[in-house]
């Protein structure tokens, strides 16, 4: 049996895509500024909301500054020193714990798992355990990349990769074990007690960032292609599902 220090040690493996100059990072900055405040426009302002894992820390003062009490878990210290180094007296509970491991009496209103179901080992067994830690009227944001994207379905057409589903060498270093699409993120969602409420789509991407980057209005472009996928999440990079248990 993998004892918690070793899985520890395996987050920590994963951490050189969450700084600044990771090749990842402009796209990163882009969405991870983006579905936060999505997020917010939904609930507006709560008491207590739960944040699984820091990651580039872009989220973390967007939902702080729209709640109460802001309780961020993080299965990798690497993660959390980083994050400690641009923000020290960031006014939020750190908790070092992983995922699944983490206990509390406490509950939220809001629990976000933003691009968190694609690193884990069994996502069912994540969704079920939160469950019981949403208040009554309490609600959960599920975003995650698509494996059907626009840019994905074009590199498959191309044969640039040969399965939608496939893991690409990006999402090997950033720790990806699996890709959802809309179907399969709803069905899990169903399967594990919740009721999908809104759904929509992050960044459409027609075209790899190298291309775009030639173009005229390069960020213009960018904030365009935000706006518009949230009514294409089929689409898009990445999907975005607010839930409540059945």
């Amino acid at each position: 049996m993998i004892k918690q220090s070793e899985m520890m040690d395996n987050l920590d493996a994963f951490t050189s895509e969450y700084l600044p100059n990771a090749t990842t990072a402009i796209e990163n900055s882009l969405i991870l500024h983006w579905y936060p405040k999505r997020i917010v426009e939904r609930f507006g302002h709560c008491e207590g909301l739960l944040e699984l894992g820091i990651g580039h820390g872009h989220t973390a003062s967007i939902f702080n500054a729209a709640c109460d009490r802001h309780l961020i878990v993080e299965g990798s210290q690497v993660v959390i020193n980083l994050f400690l180094e641009n923000h020290p007296a960031f006014p939020a509970e750190l908790v070092h714990d992983y995922f699944e491991s983490f206990e509390t009496d406490d509950l939220f209103d809001v629990i976000v798992m933003g691009f968190i179901l694609e690193h884990v080992d069994d996502p069912g067994v994540l969704l079920e355990s939160y469950k019981k830690l949403l208040t009554p009227e309490g609600r959960m944001f599920v975003a995650v990349p698509n494996a059907k994207s626009m840019n994905r379905r074009l590199g498959l057409e191309l044969g640039i990769i040969d399965d939608i589903y496939s893991l690409n060498e990006t999402d090997l270093v950033q720790g990806h074990k699996r890709q959802f699409c809309r179907d399969t993120l709803g069905q899990l969602l169903t399967e594990n007690g919740y009721r999908v409420v809104h759904e929509e789509g992050i960044y459409l991407k027609p075209l790899p960032l190298r291309v775009l980057k030639t173009l005229p209005d390069f960020e213009a472009n960018l904030q365009a292609m935000l706006k518009v996928g949230v009514e294409f999440p089929d689409l898009c990079v990445g999907l975005l599902m607010e839930v409540v248990p059945q």
